[in-house]
């Protein structure tokens, strides 16, 4: 059976607003975050990724308020990351209305939490939010923390290959070279981690023209997160679906055409 393509808006949050910018700075605020999740459940998106991105540097706990109010506007799989560090904060967030919760910085500090996760609540609650960039490593992809701010000193690919091993039921693989810069997924980077991993794949980064959605694809994605061209009015997610059905992928029908 063939399984659709999911399109997936991200909110990247931070002080209860949506934000978005280029390589993670310059940040402009993009809106309301429970507007924004009510307008693209209504537009069609298959999934809502939900990240408070100043969580894990700040130190701050994700932001339950928001992601109550959020769960509350739409009804398709929301997923939240920022500032998980234990089975606590996962099981706050589940109770808050999550479906999956999106860990980085606590996992690359304390692997076994991957492990804890998955045993405690199953893999399929569990995405793996690698933030890499280009560098002298042996796969020549480096992981980052902390927004992109920090190299985390680990090779990307041989992290989603120990992630995988642990437990991990998906990857979110954002390539802070492309972030916020509307050139093009990553494609090397895409088929490097799917060459490694055999979990669902969410290419990040990048996402330009309905092309670069088509080609992320066949680089080995799974499903296609975008920010800036849905925030920004630049694609509809129903333009993405019809471009991509016409291409001849399968995908789910907008309910807003």
């Amino acid at each position: 059976m063939t399984l659709s393509v999911r399109i997936i808006p991200c909110l990247d949050v931070t002080d209860g607003r949506v934000v978005k910018g280029v390589n993670f700075t310059n940040l402009v605020d993009a809106g309301d975050p429970t507007e924004m999740a009510s307008l693209y459940g209504i537009e069609g998106a298959d999934e809502l990724t939900f990240l408070d991105i100043s969580a894990s540097s700040s130190g701050r706990e994700t932001t339950l308020d928001v992601v109550r109010r959020t769960a509350d506007q739409v009804f398709i799989p929301l997923t939240v990351g920022g500032g998980i560090r234990s089975i606590k904060d996962v099981d706050q967030l589940l109770r808050a209305g999550a479906d999956k919760v999106s860990i980085n910085t606590a996992a690359i500090a304390r692997p076994e939490l991957i492990a804890e996760i998955a045993d405690t609540f199953g893999s399929q609650v569990l995405v793996l939010s690698v933030d890499a960039r280009r560098a002298r490593t042996d796969s020549g992809f480096e992981v980052t923390t902390h927004g992109g701010r920090q190299g985390a000193g680990l090779d990307a690919l041989a992290w989603v290959e120990q992630a995988c091993e642990l437990g991990i039921g998906e990857i979110l693989l954002n390539s802070m070279d492309a972030d916020g810069t509307r050139a093009g997924y990553d494609i090397g980077m895409i088929k490097a981690v799917r060459a490694v991993s055999s979990v669902p794949l969410i290419a990040s980064g990048g996402a330009g023209t309905l092309q670069d959605f088509a080609a992320a694809l066949d680089a080995g994605a799974n499903a296609l997160l975008a920010a800036s061209v849905f925030h920004f009015g630049i694609h509809r997610i129903s333009d993405v679906k019809a471009y991509l059905s016409g291409a001849g992928y399968c995908i789910r029908e907008s309910s807003l055409q």
